[in-house]
């Protein structure tokens, strides 16, 4: 019977949390230009442009979710299936909807009445089996099940649909066109179809068919005085680049070349060329294509990275190195940048360009310590340079984000044993390393010594 129970409950958990096991992508440009179209969205809803990101999740599926928090997730397969950046504005301001309203701290409430559906059917079950009808007990509680489940999706639907006339309002509110909100319903609404309406069972979905959803906005969204502004061009160019590099980045390069075939000679063809040759193993071709966007503008940062990127990936980190820098100076340090410019100082093997590599990365993990890849290089440049302490403790500042307790507290400890007491990087050793063992002490089961 505990079994059963636990059972159910675990349903319930799965319908309620979204998925976030998938990897997470970072890029300078994509993350500057999701903070740019989401600021005065986020100022509408009432929130902090500094406590809210957009992150983009490598995964095809056309989604996007809020998993808690002021955190809101992209999958990359929405940004391919956008057609243009007040799409994507429209389903930012969706999500913000969701956070505003407080719908994840609510998730309770739908599901206790599920939960409770699913105890009364599992009791009544049991009980019909206990008497000699099991064919009729197996039946309440595969009723039960399916109208606990009832229950909690016509809860989710309700707030997709309160989520969706939160995220309007926001876009009238910050001056943005809803007309991208009502095309990308629009555009699920044609993979509905596609699907076939007849094989879809609204009420076992999550969300509101699109058909109905696109019903309940239109009069709201088309009634705003913003609904005929102006696209946005130079928001619209961002998108697209983001769109082609994104997709050099994450598809076969088959599929990116036949999106953008070789006769294509715009910025944004050359931009999702770039990576897809160089994924290819055609490094003649991936310089070529690195080489037109520079001619097409030569200061750009994001072009000079690609190009250093490649170069790097490629074994080339001393060619790498002049574009990179130069990135890293235009983007005004910008810490994914910067940390690829260290990492390529670092790849010369050449001590003298340790030091610099050093500055660089310290730079990078000041204004941005959530990054485990920039604390490794910092790490390693330590480690080259003789600095056995600080590489210490950059290797637990790692071990920390990545959820490596066990290796935050070692090396965290052997960090402070050759630190200056009492310093700034001897305090954070100390923090790193009681919060790891903090950590391990409430969960001594999966922090269990080895023998």
């Amino acid at each position: 019977m505990k079994r059963l129970f636990a059972g159910l409950a675990a349903s319930l958990l799965i319908w309620a949390q979204p998925a976030t096991a998938q990897s997470i992508l970072r890029d300078a440009e994509t993350e500057a230009m999701f903070n740019d179209m989401s600021r005065p969205l986020i100022l509408a809803a009432g929130l902090s442009p500094n406590n809210v990101r957009v992150v983009l999740i490598n995964d095809d599926s056309i989604n996007a979710f809020t998993a808690g928090g002021q955190t809101i997730y992209v999958n990359s397969g929405l940004i391919q299936a956008a057609d243009n950046a007040n799409q994507v504005q429209g389903v930012i301001a969706h999500e913000l909807g969701h956070v505003a309203d407080g719908h994840v701290v609510l998730i309770d409430a739908g599901a206790r009445p599920a939960m409770g559906i699913s105890i009364l059917s599992m009791v009544l079950g049991i009980a019909a089996i206990a008497a000699g009808a099991p064919e009729a007990g197996a039946g309440i509680l595969s009723a039960g099940t399916t109208a606990a489940e009832g229950k909690f999706l016509a809860f989710s639907r309700v707030q997709e649909s309160t989520a969706d006339a939160t995220g309007a309002k926001f876009l009238r509110e910050s001056g943005i066109s809803g007309k991208g909100m009502l095309s990308f319903f629009k555009k699920l609404a044609n993979e509905e179809y596609a699907y076939g309406l007849k094989n879809i069972d609204p009420f076992a979905q999550s969300h509101p068919l699109s058909g109905e959803r696109i019903a309940n906005l239109t009069a709201d969204v088309t009634s705003s005085p913003f609904y005929n502004a102006k696209p946005d061009l130079a928001l619209d160019d961002r998108f697209k680049r983001v769109k082609a590099k994104l997709l050099g980045y994450v598809a076969d390069p088959k599929t990116t070349l036949n999106v953008y075939p070789e006769q294509d000679q715009s910025v944004y063809a050359h931009y999702a060329r770039a990576y897809a040759w160089h994924k290819a193993g055609y490094p003649e071709k991936a310089d070529a294509e690195a080489a037109a966007l520079l001619k097409a503008d030569p200061h750009d940062p994001y072009f000079l990275e690609i190009q250093g990127q490649i170069l790097l990936e490629a074994g080339k980190p001393r060619q790498a190195l002049a574009p990179l820098r130069e990135a890293t100076d235009l983007s005004r340090n910008a810490p994914l940048i910067a940390t690829t410019f260290g990492h390529a100082l670092i790849a010369t093997e050449d001590r003298a360009n340790y030091p610099e590599a050093i500055k660089v990365l310290r730079q990078a993990v000041a204004r941005d310590d959530d990054n485990p890849f920039a604390w490794y290089q910092l790490g390693t440049a330590y480690d080259a340079s003789g600095d056995q302490p600080r590489a210490l403790l950059a290797t637990a500042e790692q071990a920390s984000l990545t959820g490596d307790h066990r290796t935050a507290a070692y090396s965290a400890r052997g960090a402070m044993q050759g630190l200056p007491p009492n310093s700034v990087d001897w305090i954070r050793a100390q923090d790193i390393a009681l919060s790891a063992q903090n950590e391990m002490d409430d969960n001594p089961k999966k922090y269990k010594k080895r023998r």
